[in-house]
């Protein structure tokens, strides 16, 4: 029994995997990344699923991490921060290596960890008058673990441009910025998913499979290495001062030393 997520797949095999954290706008907690990781591997070794759709409930897609979470990695060891990153890292790659395709319903805003979750989606859809942000350096942080991916979608280039800054952008800039493949009015966002699920179901299951993996394969390496480097350049940053700042001036409503 899940407490964070739901799952549904109907008759066709087209899987809905929900955040279902509405109230904290699905922001991620320790159980939900577990419970996602968990859902998604089983999903994708159901044969009898054709397609997933990561769905959220609620006004927010993904808020990022949980602010409880937070709190305790600020008096977390380097292992334990360590541990956490991980869990994160875990849980995008089983999103990324899902064999069936992972179709985005972005319904709202997200930010931060929701940005690594559009980022492995193979198509995310979003909707008008969503705003989008990687607000960790407003607190001292980076977006390390997700980085591979944000990157591995955006480009670097286009990362330049929103990565470093934690600037909110609207959804016709994610657009451009290649996180949504469309941005649709939040009535048609439905008709616009189905629109992109429907393809799959005269493919062949295998073919599909084999298609995705050929481009992982041809793609830059994300890789237990790599993950690794994200993980410990997100506790080296932990161990400074500015994120002892950023993080006490978030819980404390004040601006850091930093800001203007």
């Amino acid at each position: 029994m899940t407490e964070t997520i739901r799952t549904e797949i109907d008759a066709r095999g087209v899987a809905h995997l929900w955040l279902a954290r509405a109230e904290k706008h699905n922001a991620l907690s320790a159980q939900m990344m577990d419970e996602i990781t968990a859902a998604i591997g089983a999903l994708g070794a159901d044969p009898a699923v054709r397609v997933v759709v990561l769905a959220a409930e609620g006004a927010s897609f993904c808020a990022g991490g949980d602010l409880k979470w937070m709190q305790a990695q600020m008096n977390a060891s380097a292992e334990e921060r360590a541990a956490g990153a991980r869990r994160l890292a875990a849980m995008l790659s089983a999103l990324d290596r899902c064999p069936k395709p992972v179709i985005g319903r972005v319904q709202g805003n997200a930010f931060g960890g929701g940005i690594g979750m559009m980022s492995v989606c193979d198509v995310a859809v979003g909707v008008s008058g969503a705003r989008f942000g990687l607000t960790e350096t407003r607190l001292g942080l980076t977006p390390a673990t997700i980085s591979p991916y944000v990157v591995a979608r955006m480009g670097p280039a286009k990362a330049r441009r929103v990565f470093m800054s934690a600037r909110l952008f609207e959804a016709a800039e994610a657009e451009a910025l290649n996180l949504l493949a469309r941005v649709v009015a939040p009535e048609d966002l439905d008709a616009a998913i189905e629109a992109e699920v429907v393809p799959y179901l005269s493919c062949a299951p295998g073919a599909v499979a084999d298609a995705k993996a050929l481009i992982r394969m041809l793609a830059p390496p994300i890789d237990a290495a790599v993950q690794e480097a994200t993980v410990a350049a997100l506790v080296a940053r932990w161990e400074t001062a500015e994120a002892g700042e950023g993080i006490a001036a978030f819980f404390d409503r004040r601006k850091p030393g930093w800001s203007t």
